[in-house]
Parts: C-alpha cells; sequence; structure tokens
C-alpha cells in the first residue's frame, strides 16, 4: 500500500515539535507540500530547514503565526489561502486542580485547543468542498473520553473538539471532502516529558520516571509505554491520503488501548 499526496498542499498547526513536527515529516515523505506553523520564527524556521534536509525533493514552507489570536491567524490565511489537507495539531495541557482552574484559563483552554481548529475548518472546509476533495484532520486525546482528575479543562477541550469535528464532517456531506479527529494516547514529547515530572518524582531518570507515570496515572494502557510521534503520525498520514476516502465524521484511536473500550 503506497500513501501519495503529491499535488497535494498539507498546513499542521503547531508543527515544530512533537506530534506536529512527526505528522510534517510523513506528511513530507508522502509527496506533500507541506506548511509548518508555530509561534516562533526562529523556530518554524528550524523546523523547516530540517525538513528540507530530510526530504530535499519537498515543497517545505513555514508561517509564524500565532493563530490563538486574531492577528495571527489572519496573518496565516494570507500566506496560505488554500491547502488540501488540514491538521489542527495546536494545543496546550498541563496539571491544575480541578476545583481552583479559574474562568480565564477555562477560555484559555477553549480558544487555544477548540476555536483555532474552528477558525481555520471554517476557513478552508469551502475550498475543500468546491474542489471536490479535501482532509481535515483534528488532534484530540484520550483525554476526551477519560477526563483526567489532574486536567479536566484539558480534557473538556478535546471533548469539545470531538464534536467539532462531526459536526464539521456532517457540513461537508457528500463532497469528497472527509473531517475526522484523531485521539492520541500518551505520547513522549518533551512537554510530555515536562509533565511527567510533575506527576512523578524528579529523582527519577527517564525511562524510570515513565514506567512510574505509566503505572500510577496510565495503569489501563494495553501498550504500557508511551507512544512515539510517529506511531501518531502514521494514522494521521493515512487519514489525510486518498485510501481513507470512506472514513469521515469519526473519532479514530491511536491510544495504545489506553481508552477501555471495543469500539473505535
Amino acid at each position: 500500500m503506497r500513501i501519495d499526496l503529491s499535488s497535494k498542499t498539507a498546513l499542521v498547526t503547531g508543527s515544530t515539535s512533537g506530534i506536529g513536527f512527526a505528522i510534517a515529516q510523513g506528511l513530507a515523505a508522502a509527496g506533500a507540500d507541506v506548511v509548518v506553523n508555530g509561534r516562533s520564527a526562529e523556530r518554524v524556521a528550524e523546523a523547516v530547514e530540517r525538513l528540507r534536509g530530510e526530504h530535499p525533493d519537498a515543497v517545505i514552507s513555514g508561517v509564524d503565526a500565532d493563530i490563538t489570536s486574531d492577528e495571527g491567524t489572519a496573518r496565516l490565511l494570507e500566506r496560505v489561502p488554500a491547502v488540501d489537507v488540514l491538521v489542527n495539531n495546536l494545543g496546550i495541557f498541563g496539571e491544575a486542580s480541578a476545583l481552583e482552574i479559574p474562568d480565564e484559563e477555562w477560555r484559555r483552554y477553549f480558544d487555544t485547543n477548540v476555536m483555532t481548529a474552528v477558525r481555520l475548518i471554517r476557513h478552508y472546509l469551502p475550498g475543500m468542498i468546491e474542489g471536490g476533495w479535501g482532509r481535515v484532520l483534528d488532534i484530540a486525546s484520550d483525554s476526551a473520553l477519560v477526563i483526567p482528575a489532574e486536567m479536566i479543562h484539558y480534557g473538556v477541550s478535546k471533548t469539545a473538539l470531538l464534536a467539532v469535528s462531526r459536526g464539521f464532517a456532517k457540513a461537508a456531506a457528500g463532497t469528497g471532502v472527509t473531517v475526522n479527529s484523531v485521539i492520541a494516547g500518551p505520547t513522549h514529547t518533551g512537554g510530555v516529558e515536562d509533565f511527567v515530572y510533575q506527576l512523578v518524582s524528579k529523582d527519577l531518570d527517564w525511562d524510570e520516571a515513565q514506567r512510574e507515570f505509566m503505572r500510577v496515572h496510565r495503569p489501563q494502557s494495553l501498550l504500557q509505554r508511551l507512544i512515539e510521534p510517529v506511531e501518531i503520525a502514521n494514522l494521521v498520514v493515512y487519514l489525510a491520503s486518498p485510501l481513507a476516502s470512506a472514513t469521515t465524521g469519526a473519532a479514530v484511536r491511536v491510544d495504545g488501548g489506553y481508552v477501555d473500550s471495543i469500539v473505535p
């Protein structure tokens, strides 16, 4: 099975590192023209340079824009007016006591994790529909289904993102455009390393800390390890391809069996 995304333009938000960067790598390897996005011009430039080095035949560009702001969103849309594949990967997370999360923090999580996706889908989806082909992928989390006690504001935002995906899939019904969410499980990224050390002793080395985190805080994982970003990217690249033409309105899991359910 060969995935060919040549002649397709893909935008990945929050793609200078972690899962987003791995997705950009996978899309570039499949032949797509990839647009990297992040807030820092320096980090965007570094990510673009690395991708060009890994995939010299690919067309790689970058836009430094904070899409949580109106100005940043306008800058991105001006630079990238149309895409074939939109991957809404930007997201924030962090530990907080449920009874101590203030209103402004709830709003920040919703604006970052939900509304950035809504705004971009609202802009790009009509062009996809007009062209009769397109892929929208929203990167959600197992926390959308198994709300973590230590960050319920994050879980709620990712639950909302599942509804966003399903709703826009209905808006694109019968057009050749698919809209899906990807439920990523606990994944090994730099940010997650910091998060793990918020919950386990900083005296542990990383391998011990990871095992302790999974044992105590994510014991239902069938994989019993953190997922690597490339494993998330592999599913995203497939869903972005013509091969996934019959999958839409779905919340597709790549969670290491973390969610205790026999249905996707």
